[in-house]
């Protein structure tokens, strides 16, 4: 059938989708509460077909784009289209379910024109706070997911326009600001209605039958451009290994990831056997993120311009030995799984670093330090806070690694200092590149940051999840490793004290939390590098020598 539609009407489809998801993504960050989000942008937005298969995603966050494939596949099997009506709103969270940790909350909307489902629109954003042992939702000690906040199975979160006020009520009962929670739900509602509006808009242009032949001609079409990209790479099996730091429980025993990347044709297969069983902490990884992960690293060694829908995952096929840290068994904790989604991605790619080096950088910091802050205002009421600060990018074959940017499989912001200040009782001191943290290479490894916090009133519960403590990030074709993170917490009494790559600890007035991010590997031998880049780098006090 889809000889039928000639190839403008379907780019400019295609263009009209993508559109519409970056709409719906700018509508949820505007409409939302929560500074992890206005700020942060820890949300993303995309659409579907009525089949569950993705058909277009916002400019947003990887981790979430395709954890929510697995969410609308639970959905649909739980609340069948044949059933549905104009104006419901399913809700999901549980990891154990199709979710992926507990504090990014799913919507899907299916969406009708002329009383016939056309799509699905969806949007997933991170919560402040879901409840749980610790101020955020993110325990780094936690030994069950009953510790990580409130558990939401396959619901009704609206049934026919009419919202479901028990469900909100039992909701807004386990979390620790109410308010910002239903704020940010309302802002996930706003942004799949303006999907469902603009689907509808597009499909009084076109009828039912021509509109669902154009959605699998556009998926069709980023299939075979992505298998025609995997045909150019050499067939064979190329395998990578790294380490997590520690689960965060069992502080002295780092974490393996594993892979064996298998290119076989145009098929794209990557096998975790050897990759650490479960862990106690909660650095476990349900497959809807190994999936993210792995979809991800797909997408980065075939080519940028294949438009990014369902069709290109098709060639991926996984093996997750269960009862590993990339197939947990209930109730395994599983809230600090980012840092594990962003270290098998790393994985993926750097199986494929010697192969395709034009494409693979050398490793990068990927440490997403996640800092939750909370605490009472002086009226009693709670307050939660998450900085989200970066680190740096590995170097390429043709340019030095990008300072303080998140990596693998994450797209989010530091939150301005000006609008932390403003929001909670703590004080930026500095914020700065860590200079000489990058690998040194021919082209040098991204620079992490330097960044301070000093509490001016109440205590402040923190929960540092930061990475890199150890294993450092390594260098490419002769490029060396970038720095390793650190972080240190100076009291007001003078007591200097160090702090582990996970930790739950309370600051108090005057107290003073330093971290430092870690850097990216260098790709290239390092006698090669530029005399004027070299110069460069110093000048702009990125390196204390010449």
């Amino acid at each position: 059938m889809s000889e039928r539609i000639d190839p403008i009407t379907l780019e400019v489809v295609r263009n009209k989708l993508e559109g519409i998801a970056n709409e719906m993504q700018s509508t949820l960050l505007r409409s939302s509460f929560s500074p992890i989000v206005k700020e942060g942008l820890d949300a993303s937005a995309s659409l579907f077909t009525v089949e569950g298969e993705t058909l277009s995603q916002a400019l947003a966050v990887p981790i979430h784009l395709a954890t929510l494939i697995p969410v609308v596949e639970t959905l649909l099997r739980e609340f069948p289209l044949a059933e549905a009506k104009d104006g419901d709103i399913y809700i999901l969270n549980d990891p154990y379910l199709g979710g992926t940790h507990l504090p990014d909350i799913a919507l899907v909307m299916p969406v009708f024109h002329d009383g016939k489902p056309i799509a699905l629109s969806a949007a997933m954003t991170h919560h402040q706070d879901v409840g749980g042992m610790t101020p955020g939702s993110v325990p780094t000690h936690a030994t069950e997911i009953y510790q990580e906040g409130v558990r939401i199975p396959p619901l009704k979160l609206r049934d026919g326009g009419v919202l479901n006020d028990t469900l909100m009520k039992m909701m807004r009962q386990n979390v620790r600001m109410a308010d910002s929670f239903e704020g940010d739900l309302n802002a996930q509602i706003a942004a799949c209605t303006v999907g469902a509006r603009r689907l509808g808009e597009l499909a009084e242009k076109h009828n039912h039958d021509i509109l669902q032949t154009i959605f699998a001609a556009l998926l069709d079409r980023s299939e075979r451009l992505t298998r025609a990209k995997l045909l150019e790479i050499p067939d064979g099996t190329y395998t990578y290994t790294e380490f997590l730091d520690n689960d965060g429980v069992e502080m002295d025993k780092p974490v393996r990831i594993q892979v064996a990347v298998t290119i076989e044709g145009d098929r794209f297969h990557c096998d975790f056997t050897g990759t650490n069983d479960q862990v106690k902490g909660p650095f476990n990884c349900v497959p809807s993120g190994v999936a993210a992960a792995t979809c991800f690293a797909l997408r980065a060694v075939t080519d940028p311009d294949i438009p990014t829908n369902g069709g290109c995952f098709r060639p991926l096929d996984l093996t997750l030995p269960k009862g590993s840290i990339v197939n947990p068994q209930e109730p395994a904790p599983v809230n600090a799984r980012t840092a594990t989604i962003k270290r098998i991605a790393s994985c993926v790619l750097g199986a494929l670093k010697e192969v395709v080096p034009d494409k693979v950088p050398a490793d990068s910091g990927n440490e997403l330090l996640i800092l939750m802050l909370g605490g009472l205002r002086g009226n009693g009421e709670n307050y939660v806070v998450g900085d989200i600060v970066a680190s740096g990018s590995g170097a390429s074959h043709r340019s030095d690694g990008v300072d303080m940017i998140e990596t693998d499989a994450t797209n989010c912001m530091n939150l301005p200092v000006e609008a932390l200040e403003m929001d909670i009782p703590v004080r930026i001191n500095r914020f700065g590149l860590r200079p000489n943290s990058g690998g040194a290479g021919k082209h040098r490894g991204g620079l992490g940051c330097i960044r301070e916090y000093e509490v001016l009133r109440g205590d402040v519960t923190v929960t540092y999840r930061g990475e890199r403590h150890g294993a450092p990030a390594a260098g490419s074709q002769g490029g060396e490793a970038g720095a390793s993170a650190r972080a240190t917490v100076q009291r007001a009494n003078g007591n200097t004290e160090t702090v582990p790559s996970k930790d739950v600890f309370t600051l108090s007035p005057g107290d003073r939390l330093s971290i430092e991010t870690a850097g990216g590997g260098g790709f290239g031998d390092p006698a090669k590098r530029d005399a004027a880049e070299t110069e460069a780098d110093y000048l702009n006090g990125k390196a204390l020598s010449r």
